[in-house]
């Protein structure tokens, strides 16, 4: 293999043993997009979907959601985690972090994965077309289709590709499981403010989780095989 392409995997950790389950989890995570997929294309969630979105709302008044008035205020500033401008601030400063450091592989491949991720969701969306939730008030505005929720997708992407990068890149377990938890919680987070809003289905959310961590969990494998086609050539 060329070795311009392994060098984007240079100064990152083996990780040898999470090769199968990590392979597991991208498996179990495309799956659970397909069926959701195809399911929602059959309108076979449309049920439990409104159920979910009124849960969070003001029976008496479908516009205003459970809760104090500030925690709609807060969630309406914590789904800003997964919108694009909070995401590309944080993902150039992270890169931009590694091409001062000298480890401009490890960033190059940062970007390539992320902006595939982007891609892919986004066409995703243009494919299925499905339509935003109109049950309840829209909390903040959107522009784009319902189906993947690109929050949920690109909250798990980014974070989730972040946390691998991390996790690739120091020796210490607690910093390592930190990074990871944080990650996820973001994830989690993000996920459910978009439901709480009412900008999405709640199938859109567990799809977006599914893609995003499908798409980390791939990112993580080619790193694996990048790493192993490297090793390969310096035992040659």
């Amino acid at each position: 293999m060329n070795s311009n392409v392994t060098d984007l995997v240079s100064g990152m950790r083996d990780e040898r043993r999470t090769t199968y389950p990590v392979l597991a989890v991208a498996i179990v995570a495309i799956a659970a997009f397909v069926i959701l997929a195809v399911v929602v294309r059959i309108n076979g969630t449309v049920y439990l979907d409104e159920k979910i979105l009124l849960f969070f709302r003001d029976p008496e008044n479908l516009a205003v959601p459970i809760g104090p008035r500030w925690l709609e205020q807060t969630v309406v500033e914590l789904t800003t985690l997964g919108g694009y401008p909070v995401l590309v601030t944080l993902v150039s400063a992270v890169v931009g972090f590694l091409l001062v450091s000298g480890q401009f592989g490890p960033a190059i491949f940062t970007v390539g994965a992320i902006v595939s991720g982007t891609i892919v969701s986004s066409m995703l969306k243009y494919v299925i077309e499905r339509p935003r939730p109109e049950v309840v008030d829209h909390l903040v505005h959107t522009f784009t289709a319902s189906f993947p929720s690109g929050h949920a997708t690109m909250s798990a992407a980014v974070y989730l590709t972040l946390a691998a990068l991390i996790i690739r890149l120091v020796d210490r377990f607690i910093v390592r499981l930190y990074v990871l938890c944080v990650a996820i919680l973001l994830t989690f987070i993000v996920g459910m403010s978009r439901i709480y809003l009412g900008v999405h289905w709640p199938s859109d959310v567990l799809a977006g989780w599914s893609l995003g961590t499908a798409w980390a969990s791939l990112s993580w494998l080619a790193v694996s095989g990048l790493r192993e086609a490297r090793r390969h050539e310096k035992a040659e």
